[in-house]
């Protein structure tokens, strides 16, 4: 979902989730690419306005899906059919005075679109390139249209001192009712907050900050959490390595999965995700480079990966990628 991460390249501003597909064919068609000699499937077929970086999508009501990725005020696009988007303006066309704080050119990142208690809800961070200076935003919608959003503030912040970063949140929702934001980006990794459902704010109980994933030796790059349950299981999907260098460019999404939101995430290895773990879900191939700032979906035919990647055939242009999910054998496999 530019995010401020700590030591790694950039490349410009950002823009900111046998059985083959046998698609929906009218609205929600979606054909693959030909599958590509590795073992990694490549994106969906996807077309217009689809130069993003970090995209979060979800279907409103009346079959529109609603995308919003990081840059320009959280660029909207729309598709009636899953393949064509559309631009469809920003999430703000004012920023919030508190952007200012957090980033000179109020560029927010990382937006997480969801819909709880007949209304939109998005979180969001505001940040700078290397700095743990950040924080993050919450605003709801009752449409869930470009312009429409008002937004609440800051939920959860970070200083310079800190040693995790309030970026590329994500909103878990459970069966029992309970709220979890998930975020993070480098320094000690990916933390967790319990939310207030009547605030959006966090929860006055409970003000852990929970520790979900790590990277303790060698590189720290982890980001972009994304959690949901599936079948009993609480999974976690993350961006691990380096984002946003063009065809250099080596983000990849890896996962674990816990008996419990909190974790501890295990990956299929059984290592931690606090201790290097994570099991790979999709990584570069082909022309396909990089892909990450991922976040998942259920839609009709299915969970959706939906995350951009680096196309090495457009001189290292970022595009939204999306992949059904299967969960045969308790873990995720995009195809």
């Amino acid at each position: 979902m530019i995010h401020a991460k700590s030591a790694r390249t950039r490349a410009g501003s950002r823009f900111r989730r046998g059985r083959r597909l046998a698609v929906l064919a009218a609205a929600t068609a979606f054909a693959l690419l030909p599958t590509s000699a590795s073992a990694y499937p490549n994106p969906g077929r996807v077309t217009g306005d689809i130069v993003v970086h970090d995209p979060t999508m979800i279907r409103a009501s009346d079959g529109t899906y609603l995308l919003y990725s990081t840059h320009g005020g959280l660029e909207a696009r729309t598709s009636t059919d899953r393949i064509a988007f559309s631009r469809s303006g920003n999430a703000f066309n004012t920023p919030p005075s508190w952007w200012k704080n957090y980033s000179s050119s109020n560029d927010p990142w990382a937006p997480d679109i969801s819909y709880q208690g007949g209304k939109y809800l998005m979180y969001y961070a505001v940040s700078s390139f290397g700095s743990s200076n950040s924080a993050i935003g919450f605003a709801t919608s009752s449409s869930g249209k470009a312009g429409t959003w008002t937004d609440y503030g800051i939920v959860h912040s970070t200083t310079g001192s800190s040693n995790y970063n309030a970026i590329d949140p994500n909103l878990f929702v459970d069966g029992d009712g309970k709220w979890w934001l998930s975020f993070g980006s480098w320094w000690s990794g990916l933390k967790m907050i319990r939310i207030d459902p009547s605030t959006g704010k966090q929860y006055s109980g409970d003000k852990t900050v929970y520790g979900i994933a790590s990277r303790p030796t060698g590189t720290k790059a982890v980001e972009a959490p994304t959690v949901v349950k599936r079948n009993g299981y609480y999974y976690l999907f993350a961006s691990y390595d380096t984002c946003c260098a063009g065809t250099s460019s080596t983000y990849k999404i890896k996962a674990g999965r816990a008996t419990s939101p909190t974790g501890p995430y295990l990956d299929k290895n059984g290592v931690n995700m606090m201790n290097n773990g994570g099991s790979v879900v999709l990584e570069s191939h082909g022309r396909y480079i990089g892909p990450g700032g991922q976040s998942v979906m259920s839609d009709v035919d299915g969970d959706l990966l939906v995350y951009h990647y680096y196309d090495g055939e457009d001189n290292g242009t970022p595009k939204l990628g999306v992949n059904l999910l299967s969960w045969s054998g308790g873990w995720p496999t995009a195809y």
